[in-house]
């Protein structure tokens, strides 16, 4: 009887291959598994891609229409399977336009709407009241390409594209450019109500009349639309679905600064024009230094207040005031004035607005705070004339003088005066409340000169002055002088139109 021998060798190759078939399959699998999102995503990357240079070459077209060049331009855009709008109406302006708000630090409601402007329509009220108020506004539009999450648009001349969390990139700058001197901005309006979707190509056609209207210089709109500009400051608001990015872009103009207003997708841009220099009066309780060139270590020139008073000089030695200067940044210069004796006035910590010091210098971003106290026998001198009810008088702070000194008053070195920084400047001293510390004693003039500097480093300085409630300073006889260096940029001509195109889809 034979014996059966089993052999195994052709049952192995069969589960081998099966053992490599599925390991090939399951490598396939996981392969479209991790790489079809990146191969969408990469299509994607080169469809928005393709738009945003679609839409930078209608940029590029637009201006020449708008601005003069030649009256009708074609741009080809390829839709692959997504839409294209054109927000050119009624509606679509009240989401993409342009406020321009002129102010000019002798209209009596410029302090108190500065302090409240960082809003879109802030100055509804303002212009309701006020005949003195300037400003104007302009419409944009836009034509928009809409791909998954992005959004890709032209609106104001420039190339945005906007991502799903909200953040927004300019692909292309818009009208709009600042040299330090003049400022050019035509705005472009979009004209058209069109919308086509597909996957085919569509023609962008884009008409414009040539004949732009000049917004500024304008005298027939406002009396005051002149070159030079006599404003001395512009508020420029952009309400838009883009409006980040034209703050971003504002941001890269020389000299200019922005904020946002989220809630209604604003843009606020602030430029500063000529300052107002020489002796302001009446006094009064804000104003503003911009531009003051803190690379100079004497900026100032003058920087000195008039008090007067109907009355004796007990009238205005008995007036307290203090004068705050802030920047935007959390450092602040307090100055306290009280009275002396019958004859002088002088920064004083005895104040009874609640100030504990004489001067006092806070940076709240690195916790500083450096205090100054007069020295013996400085003060400012009460000119006293007249007698009983025809009695005035009448007195001059200096606070760049020479002569009047103050000793520093705290226990920690000080921080700001030196090296050169973001927190502190020039000149270069180590000062102790040591007694026999050589530099713990300076002259106001120096005080003042270098804790402004570091104040302009950020910017616009802002002061407010006050005075108790029962002082007896005549603030329409008073007044302060500011003459300085304000070696900024400082935008003195400036160039508005309105642009109007009319985009149609074919």
């Amino acid at each position: 009887m034979k014996s059966i021998r089993i052999n195994d060798l052709a049952v192995s190759s069969v589960i081998g291959i099966s053992i490599i078939l599925v390991i090939s399959l399951l490598s396939i699998g996981l392969m479209i598994l991790y790489t079809a999102p990146l191969i969408s995503d990469t299509q994607d990357m080169a469809k928005s891609q393709k738009v945003e240079q679609a839409f930078t070459v209608l940029d590029s077209r637009t201006s020449k229409a708008s601005l003069g060049e030649s009256p009708l331009q074609t741009t080809t855009l390829t839709l692959m399977g997504e839409n294209v709008e054109v927000y050119g109406d009624s509606n679509s302006y009240n989401d993409s336009r342009i406020k321009i708000i002129f102010l000019y630090s002798n209209s009596s409601w410029y302090d108190n709407f500065y302090q409240n402007h960082t809003y879109w329509n802030a100055w509804e009220s303002y212009e309701s009241t006020y005949s003195d108020f300037a400003g104007l506004e302009a419409s944009m539009g836009s034509v928009r390409y809409y791909l998954d999450d992005r959004e890709i648009a032209y609106e104001g001349g420039g190339v945005w594209s906007k991502y799903e969390d909200g953040g927004t990139i300019m692909t292309s700058p818009p009208e709009f450019h600042y040299n330090g001197e003049t400022m050019t901005l035509p705005i472009v309006k979009v004209s058209g109500n069109d919308t086509i979707s597909g996957s085919s190509d569509v023609n962008i056609e884009v008409r414009s009349s040539n004949t732009p209207v000049i917004l500024y210089p304008n005298t027939s709109l406002n009396a005051n639309f002149t070159n030079p500009i006599s404003a001395n400051k512009i508020l420029i608001y952009i309400q838009s679905d883009f409006y980040d990015g034209w703050a971003d872009y504002a941001e890269t103009l020389t000299s200019t600064t922005a904020t946002l207003d989220h809630d209604n997708k604003t843009a606020i841009i602030e430029m500063d024009a000529e300052p107002k220099m020489g002796t302001v009066n009446p006094l009064p309780t804000y104003f503003e230094i911009p531009a003051l060139n803190h690379t100079n270590p004497e900026p100032f020139d003058n920087f000195s207040f008039f008090y007067y008073v109907e009355g004796d000089s007990s009238d205005l030695i008995a007036s307290d005031t203090i004068l705050t200067a802030t920047s935007n940044t959390g450092k602040s210069l307090v100055y306290s004035f009280s009275k002396k004796d019958s004859d002088e006035v002088m920064l004083d910590a005895a104040n009874s607005l609640g100030t504990s010091h004489a001067l006092t210098y806070t940076d709240t971003s690195i916790g500083v705070t450096e205090i100054w106290e007069t020295s013996s026998g400085s003060g400012f001198l009460v000119n006293s004339i007249g007698s009983g009810n025809s009695a005035v008088a009448n007195t001059t702070i200096d606070l760049v003088s020479d002569s009047y000194m103050m000793y520093y008053d705290t226990s920690d070195n000080e921080y700001s005066w030196g090296p050169v920084g973001s927190n502190s400047t020039t000149p270069d001293l180590i000062i102790t409340d040591d007694a026999s510390n050589a530099n713990r004693t300076q002259s106001l003039h120096n005080i003042t000169q270098h804790y402004m500097r570091l104040l302009a480093q950020d910017g616009t300085i802002e002061c407010t002055w006050e005075q108790k409630s029962n002082g007896k300073i005549e603030t329409d006889l008073s007044s302060y002088t500011a003459i300085y260096d304000a070696n900024g940029a400082i935008l003195t001509y400036l160039h508005i139109t309105s642009n109007e195109l009319e985009i149609a889809l074919n």
